[in-house]
């Protein structure tokens, strides 16, 4: 059975919505246990790879406590995991898993080299599809027409390969959602919502990393069907559809009109549908996707980091009553949390999938860093995820700093709110999560939106806006002496911003600053770290470096939104985007 026929397939649907339901249902009855289910899942991964070259180094087979787990087992990134995961990859028997990995799945690290990340049997029975289909319930639950036929689902992310690139033992090295879950690991029902729809598996030849094409073609697909649900994950690709829709608009009503696909013959001529399209972009003046697919009902992202801050208002591209739900907080290494409900961000830990330990983000990890287990943490607090699995990763630090919502059944709900990464030029030390929350506080403070914004320390001279001002003027010591490092602020208006807002704005984001930061507040103080300024590029400009960025090759999944551009080339080329 092919993908389309297993979307209309109804036996095949019962069974689906069954089993999303009931994973869901276990994961709920788990927090009931969630101690108990941290036991099991970590006496599961000790006895499991107990004979594995790693677990005889680490002495496996005689740790019977979380205690005796945190003693043998240091805190460790990729970069320490990584060269036995490279013996595992180059074909090596035994190394981390007592299963051999079936399929490693590709991360961006922070070097921007591509991870490898083992995916074994056992960790996808036990970790993976649990999480993976209770993530589906909230919007199968109250959107259950996203169903209804296989076109129904605009899914981003489904990105299948026919020659995928593997590792020196022929395992396949791809993206997750790259993966025939069906056919790798037996898991029949595991095809998720869009993956039957005519564009999920192209019908003219793309080449692999023309992914600008790609995308392209599922939207001119796309703008013939009755689309209720658009999924993405990384929200950065949804923020990309009323762009490309606009960029792409002649094209695709041409090839509509003449029943054409890239140029290629396809289907009937359809230039009914053609001049609605015409009509529908003459009356507004620009195309929307609300007025492609008035029926939209619900978009599945992440919900925040950055996106936090411009989901609002591109919740409103696609409908006045769509729905935005959060996708889990996991990672391609494993699972951290799931909305089990349709909160507007957070998931509930996934006690079932790992042994999950946290470290108060204020810290750096060290591999001796005193963990914290779920029972300890506090809401309204920023934790490093630290986590441990079947699958052969051991006190794993995945690179995610997550906030701690509340708790449901005694455990916590988190959300993720960005990466551990910190920018630092005059100990300072920031995080993600605390400049989205200081951006977020002055667009509260100002009533200003954006659709976007990033930042670079700025060690020379500042760029030029004429109409926008540091957040205080220098003082007479401060003029005097040499310009210390100041960070300047690229931001992408959703409408124009005036002058004194602008300045408005630059004053109450160096104050929320220091009062997410104490090292920013005293570097400020001190004059080691100068007044942020503000520059205010075209509203498409991130846009338009998204689309530039991924038309290099890299897999749309892949380009997220980054808040912190130290890169010269990258601020240089975002600042020119508009001039390009």
């Amino acid at each position: 059975m092919n993908s389309a026929e297993a979307w209309t397939d109804q036996d095949r649907l019962r069974r689906y919505r069954e089993r999303v339901f009931q994973e869901r249902d276990r994961l709920r009855s788990a927090l009931a246990d969630a101690d108990g289910h941290r036991q099991r899942v970590l006496t599961d991964l000790l006895e499991f790879n107990a004979g594995t070259q790693y677990g005889k180094q680490h002495g496996f087979g005689s740790i019977r406590t979380l205690a005796d787990f945190r003693r043998a087992v240091p805190v460790q990134d990729y970069s320490v995991l990584g060269p036995w995961i490279e013996r595992a990859a180059a074909g090596e028997h035994n190394v981390l898993t007592a299963d051999q990995p079936a399929v490693y799945f590709t991360s961006s690290g922070s070097t921007g080299a591509h991870k490898k990340i083992p995916v074994t049997p056992r960790f996808m029975r036990t970790t993976f599809f649990p999480f993976y289909y209770a993530a589906w319930a909230p919007l199968i639950e109250h959107f259950p027409e996203v169903l209804d036929r296989p076109d129904a689902v605009l899914n981003l992310k489904h990105d299948p390969l026919s020659a995928p690139p593997t590792t020196g033992s022929g395992r396949p090295h791809v993206g997750a959602s790259q993966v025939d879950f069906g056919e790798r690991f037996g898991e029949s029902l595991s095809a998720e919502p869009g993956t039957g729809a005519p564009w999920a598996a192209l019908p003219v030849h793309v080449d692999a990393d023309a992914h600008l094409e790609k995308m392209y073609l599922r939207l001119r697909l796309a703008v013939e069907s009755d689309v209720r649900c658009v999924i993405g994950i990384n929200p950065a690709m949804i923020a990309a559809v009323p762009y490309q829709l606009n960029l792409w608009w002649s094209r695709i009503v041409k090839e509509v009109a003449d029943g054409t696909l890239g140029g290629l013959p396809h289907g009937d001529p359809n230039p009914g549908r053609a001049a609605e399209l015409e009509r529908i972009a003459a009356r507004h003046g620009s195309v929307r996707p609300a007025h492609i697919w008035p029926n939209m009902r619900a978009l599945f992202c992440w919900t925040t980091g950055l996106a936090a801050l411009y989901l609002p208002r591109l919740r409103e591209e696609f409908g006045a009553g769509v729905t935005v739900l959060p996708a889990p907080v996991a990672a391609s290494e494993g699972p951290t949390g799931v909305a089990l409900d349709r909160h507007g961000s957070a998931g509930s830990l996934v006690v079932t999938a790992a042994v999950h330990e946290f470290a108060d983000a204020e810290d750096d990890l060290r591999p001796d860093t005193e963990t914290l287990g779920f029972e300890e943490l506090e809401a309204g607090r920023d934790y490093h995820v630290v986590f441990s699995h079947v699958g052969g990763l051991y006190r794993y630090a995945v690179g995610d700093v997550v906030r701690v919502v509340d708790r449901v059944g005694g455990v916590p709900r988190v959300e993720y709110t960005g990466r551990n990464t910190r920018s630092d030029a005059a100990g300072e030390r920031l995080r993600d999560g605390q400049v989205i929350r200081a951006l977020a506080a002055a667009l509260s403070g100002t009533g200003l939106e954006l659709r976007n914004v990033a930042c670079h320390v700025q060690t020379g001279p500042a760029a030029t806006d004429t109409a926008a001002a540091t957040a205080a003027p220098a003082t007479t010591a401060e003029a005097t002496e040499p310009a210390s490092p100041a960070y300047e602020f690229a931001v992408a208006p959703r409408t124009p911003w005036s002058a004194d807002e602008s300045s408005a704005f630059t004053r109450l984001l160096d104050e929320a600053l220091g009062r997410e930061s104490a090292g920013y507040r005293t570097a400020r103080a001190d004059r080691r770290l100068g007044a942020p300024s503000l520059l205010r590029l075209a509203p498409d400009a991130f846009l338009h470096d998204w689309q530039r960025t991924v038309g290099t090759g890299i897999r749309p999944t892949q380009v997220k939104d980054r808040l912190f551009r130290q890169d010269p080339d990258q601020w240089t080329r975002l600042l020119r985007t508009e001039n390009s």
